[in-house]
């Protein structure tokens, strides 16, 4: 059996699901790449036959089938759609299953298979708090006992946390059994799975691109860089070295004016041409020694108080 996307995407601009192209087929597992809260589970939805997409078509063998793709396609812990309530028991989303598969759903028949499957001490747990690991075992598990069951779309599993290689290990337990194998996951646990060569993870849409940390030319801008900054150095300890540099006038140069110290020595506001007048005029107009420093001179009765501000 052989699942194939063409192009599919779903809401208006491929919001829900942008424009997507994937394969999987029976006996392989392969990975797909959603993200967002709705999209993985938008995009089990379509690769189980559930859900018709807005643009490109979904096949099974080369034909447009949706009747055949939910009756061999079994669409598992996909979240708000087929996950199992947290607070619900194992052994209470055991026996719901086995009633849908046909089989005898009651307590006892559920603890029964539980052992059969090793998790038996598991029973009595809300399955919110289940390992992800068998979280996943058991749930795909269940989704085979339903007849005519030839594939599996796992939604996610890795929102549970726990390693990507014990759920993907047991993905690929189910394609060695013969079953098609689809797993929708996050970029982080994509990244993760390529990182590990002895899984053998194929993306079903094509490899993923690697994160590139710096751009292509970087390292020889960088070594450019650094060449730049040493000769530029070696010219500042040489410049330090030789007599002040003059200006191109022929003059001394002028050294750069301090703001800082001309801001606390200059009254606020005040403009720096005018405080150096100031300066120079004191220079000139030396006081007195009987001067006494503490006492003003007398203002100029001439003066004009309308240029001065007018009378205070």
């Amino acid at each position: 059996m052989r699942v194939t996307l063409h192009e599919v995407s779903k809401g208006r601009g491929g919001q829900s699901l942008p424009t997507t192209s994937l394969e999987f087929h029976s006996g392989a597992v392969r990975f797909a790449l959603a993200e967002t809260e709705q999209r993985p589970t938008v995009l089990g939805l379509i690769a189980s036959g559930r859900m018709r997409p807005d643009t490109g078509r979904v096949t099974i063998d080369g034909d447009s089938n949706n009747k055949a793709l939910r009756r061999t396609i079994a669409l598992v812990d996909a979240p708000d759609v087929s996950d199992p309530h947290p607070d619900i028991t194992l052994a209470g989303v055991v026996g719901e299953e086995l009633m849908f598969a046909g089989v005898g759903a009651t307590p006892l028949h559920a603890r029964r298979w539980l052992n059969q499957l090793g998790f038996g001490e598991l029973a009595g747990v809300p399955i919110g708090n289940v390992d992800p690991a068998a979280r996943v075992r058991i749930l795909c598990e269940l989704a085979i006992l339903r007849e005519g069951t030839e594939g599996i779309v796992l939604v996610s599993p890795d929102r549970h946390g726990g390693s990507p290689d014990g759920w993907w290990r047991i993905a690929s337990e189910f394609a060695d059994r013969g079953y098609a194998m689809l797993v929708v996951i996050g970029g982080s646990a994509a990244v993760a799975l390529e990182r590990m060569h002895e899984l053998e993870a194929i993306n079903a849409s094509g490899p993923i691109q690697p994160l590139v940390l710096d751009r292509p030319g970087d390292e020889a801008s960088a070594s450019e860089s650094a060449s730049a900054s040493a000769s530029a150095s070696a010219s500042d300890e040489h410049s330090t070295t030789d007599a002040e540099p003059d200006s191109p006038d022929g003059l001394p140069a002028v050294p750069p004016f301090d703001d800082e110290y001309a801001e606390e020595d200059s009254p606020a506001g005040a403009d720096p041409g005018s405080v150096s007048e100031n300066a120079d005029a004191e220079h000139r107009e030396t006081p007195d020694a009987d001067t006494d420093p503490d006492t003003d001179p007398d203002p100029d009765p001439d003066a004009d108080t309308e240029e001065n501000g007018g009378e205070r």
